[in-house]
């Protein structure tokens, strides 16, 4: 193994790993020598060893073994002369970096590359989620604003990340002007570190207060690391001194991130805090038909028989990155196999998915919500009475069995107190004529969801 071979190694890292990944982990590694089957890179600090032993070795390894089998594992050392090498706060104009009016700060700060497909027209609105949008929309106009930061929060594939990278399209459009920085608060932290160690923090903080709109995502990361939230304090003290515009993005809310100095969270707290709500039916169903139009340019021959939609967005509830790959995957197979999309080739297709989802709602949680919402005894609605008292509630019961679970009719009616398929066939269509009939039964029916679901 020379560093011939590790330079050209290095260029097939970038095809996998992208570019801002290559730039900020991979570019500093030195190759030292290869002994007893170990392949050992000096690396400008121990954080940095550690966070390319835990997510690039796999990758590196097997990059190396194709070159040389005899190579079995990965070893990283802090350089003795390290601090002499260069820091990617000297990273050549020409990384890459978001599209922006392209200052002389910016150029020198390589931000996270932004992904097209998030912008703000790609972006479905809907209850759970359409304040977090009119704030995005509006800090995204450029002008100014009465609340700062914009503080967005929500679990795994409810739109932050989409909101964030839409803001930043937005203002490049808007306003070309502005110097605007997104980067993750890992990136932060990293670039924090680097300047630490490189004596650089004078240029370091120059950089970051030069910035118009500062952007950061996943803040959490940043929590229980003391250096790096004091120097994020500061930065935010002083952007906000000089009203500049900050978007932070974090799973949880300011107040319930664990080891988030308090002066920190009281920061977070100043601004607007927007919670993106767990998505319901009609704004997952929404996600959905604008993913079909997607795919359909992509497979044009391929049509969507009625119900499946419907099923995808009652059953795949918690997480909008799960709804959207299985409706791409759903597209894949269909065309793979030359069949259509119909219920059948979906619960095959998606069996996996499918469980994964059921486990989240079972027959019994739908009872024991049914006869708590309608206040009666779970015993007189799986009973035998058919006083209309607990005959409709038994209905919305076996309807939202249908719907929300897998399970087959004869079993949701032997968990009803042994009843036949048949009843369960009967109570599921009248609760959907009276879906459409009767509103107190609809708003029933979507109370009952979000409570399942949430």
């Amino acid at each position: 193994m020379t560093q011939e071979k590790w330079g050209q190694l290095r260029q097939r890292l970038l095809k996998t790993v992208g570019q801002n990944n290559y730039t900020t982990w991979i570019e500093p590694l030195q190759f030292r020598g290869l002994r007893e089957g170990i392949a050992t890179f000096d690396v400008p600090t121990n954080f940095m060893g550690n966070y390319v032993s835990q997510n690039f070795s796999d990758l590196i390894l097997h990059e190396l073994k194709s070159e040389d089998d005899s190579i079995r594992r990965l070893s990283f050392a802090v350089a003795a002369n390290s601090q002499n090498r260069p820091s990617a706060l000297d990273a050549p104009s020409s990384a890459p970096t978001m599209p922006t009016a392209g200052k002389s700060a910016q150029s020198a700060l390589s931000a996270a590359p932004l992904d097209k497909r998030f912008t703000f027209d790609s972006f479905v609105v809907g209850k759970p989620n359409e304040l977090a949008h009119a704030a995005a929309k509006r800090v995204a106009e450029g002008g100014p604003v009465t609340f700062n930061p914009l503080f967005l929060y929500g679990g795994v594939g409810l739109g932050k990340t989409h909101l964030m990278h839409a803001i930043a399209w937005e203002l490049q459009t808007r306003r070309p002007d502005l110097n605007v920085l997104y980067l993750s608060a890992e990136q932060f932290m990293y670039r924090f570190v680097q300047a630490l160690r490189d004596r650089k923090m004078m240029d370091f903080k120059e950089m970051f207060r030069s910035v118009d709109v500062l952007m950061v995502d996943d803040v959490q990361f940043i929590a229980g690391k003391d250096s790096t939230q004091e120097e994020f304090f500061h930065t935010f003290n002083a952007l906000v001194d000089q009203n500049k515009q900050i978007i932070i993005s974090a799973d949880r809310a300011p107040g319930e991130i664990k080891d988030l100095e308090d002066r920190v969270k009281s920061r977070l707290q100043c601004g607007l805090v927007v919670d993106l709500h767990p998505t319901d039916y009609e704004l997952r169903l929404g996600i959905l038909q604008s993913k079909v139009e997607q795919q359909m340019n992509t497979y044009p021959d391929l049509k969507v028989e009625a119900g499946v939609l419907e099923f995808l967005a009652h059953r795949i509830s918690t997480n909008v990155r799960v709804l959207e790959g299985a409706l791409t995957r759903l597209f894949a197979f269909a065309s793979l196999v030359g069949r259509k999309i119909d219920m059948d080739l979906t619960q095959d297709c998606l069996a996996d998915v499918l469980r994964a989802s059921e486990r989240k709602i079972t027959v019994e949680e739908i009872q024991r919500k049914v006869s708590e919402h309608y206040n009666i005894r779970l015993s007189d609605m799986i009973g035998p009475k058919r006083l209309r008292a607990y005959a409709r509630p038994r209905q919305v019961a076996m309807y939202l069995a249908k719907h929300m679970t897998s399970r087959s009719l004869p079993e949701i009616g032997r968990r009803f107190g042994g009843r036949d398929h048949t009843t369960v066939m009967h109570g599921v269509k009248r609760i959907e004529e009276l879906k459409q009939s009767d509103g107190q039964i609809a708003e029933d029916l979507e109370l009952l969801r979000r409570s399942l679901e949430a």
